[in-house]
């Protein structure tokens, strides 16, 4: 686990407060997406293909700073579409970072140079840059040649300008083994970023590519074939010992949805970032009012082939809390990647998928239209009040 010591030391903190008051649930990280619009069309990705009214439906400011607020979680990750596309995202990350909460902001790199002057190096501020492996793997994922050098040279000029940068990777089903450990090795030794965020990829509903995301046992098999090799010691991970762990088959963990909760231009969104069947006008109202025990694995048939950190990493991190010396040990000893994998959990009693997205998105758009057409209108009557 490669986190900076005051990122451990806070969320650490947040994790006690939160236990000492009895808590059940509470966020970890805030999924705060200010808009789907991306200057890339990515077969695997679930919103790419949304109308163009919703594409350029941004959150203002104000609402993605009130979101931070509302939530109260320590860490954000901005992803997106393109987060660098917004023309507020500055004002937002220096907001956010004025806060004290560590900012993830993800990105594919093609605008990170060109915007890196807008931004100044801070403890609290990581560059997340997407590289789905090396430049073969990572252009055909993303459906456009020369993506990976571009995102490449951003990141060194940001490590140049001594900016925090992060690699973030998804696993998808064309990668072997041996491509995939040399694609670590890269990043750590001719990138030198601080660490990989890493997670299996799992089939966004309306993701174009439905054919390429892995399955539970194929993603357990593959992380064992990595972390057993020798070079695996240089790796570093932007995770949890305990949730590397799990990608490699030794842990039974049910996903935490809660951990992650998802703003957008909707709402918040239920029940996770990669599952959206409904949303919530308020952080209160998701946390109160969602059926949490109708989905994860074996609850529902969209989850069962999913192992994706948005899920899972806050189950982890709340494992390695209630049992440290469980994490110490897997940590001094490295994840185990022979012998029998940890049950899988049943999936006889899920319920069948529901496909309610596409009636989700048009009430929603609606609405925001509706609540868009309003606000001129107000904004008049106050200033006709005010004068």
């Amino acid at each position: 686990m490669t986190v900076p010591v005051i990122q451990q030391a806070r969320v650490g903190a947040y994790i006690m407060k939160q236990r000492l008051r009895g808590k059940e649930r509470y966020p970890l990280v805030l999924m705060l997406e200010p808009l789907f619009r991306c200057n890339l069309a990515c077969p695997g990705c679930g919103k790419i293909d949304y109308e163009d009214q919703v594409l350029n439906k941004r959150l203002s400011v104000a609402e993605c700073l009130d979101a931070v607020d509302e939530c109260g979680a320590p860490i954000v990750s901005i992803p997106g579409g393109e987060p660098l596309i917004h023309k507020d995202i500055k004002t937002i990350v220096d907001g956010i970072t004025r806060r004290k909460k560590f900012v993830y902001l993800c990105t594919n790199g093609l605008l990170l140079q060109k915007k890196l002057d807008q931004f100044s190096p801070t403890p609290y501020l990581t560059f997340s840059v997407h590289l789905d492996g090396m430049k073969e793997h990572h252009d055909k994922a993303v459906d456009q040649d020369g993506t990976f050098d571009q995102a490449v040279a951003a990141i060194h000029e940001a490590r140049r300008r001594g900016f925090r940068v992060n690699i973030n990777c998804t696993l998808f089903d064309q990668m072997n083994a041996d491509e995939a450990a040399g694609f670590f090795d890269f990043c750590m030794n001719d990138l030198g970023v601080e660490g990989i965020t890493i997670s299996p990829g799992y089939a966004y509903e309306r993701a174009p590519d439905q054919e390429n995301f892995l399955n539970r046992r194929k993603t357990k098999q593959l992380f064992r074939d990595l972390l057993g090799r020798p070079s695996a010691k240089n790796w570093k991970f932007s995770q949890s010992t305990l949730f590397m762990d799990f990608l490699a088959g030794n842990q039974t963990y049910h996903c935490t949805p809660w951990g992650n909760p998802t703003r957008n231009i909707f709402g918040w969104q239920r029940p996770c970032y990669l599952l959206s069947e409904g949303y919530a006008p308020s952080f209160q109202a998701l946390m109160d009012e969602t059926d949490w025990q109708s989905y994860g694995t074996g609850n529902y048939e969209k989850c069962a082939n999913c192992m994706v950190h948005c899920g899972y990493e806050a189950t982890a991190v709340a494992d390695t809390v209630a049992n440290p010396l469980k994490a110490l040990k897997v940590f001094l000893k490295g994840v185990r990647t022979d012998g029998d994998m940890a049950p899988e959990i049943a999936l006889d009693n899920q319920r069948p998928a529901e496909f309610v997205f596409e009636g989700l998105v048009k009430t929603m758009t609606q609405q925001r239209e509706e609540k868009d057409a309003l606000a001129p209108k107000a904004g008049a009557g106050k200033a006709s009040d005010a004068a």
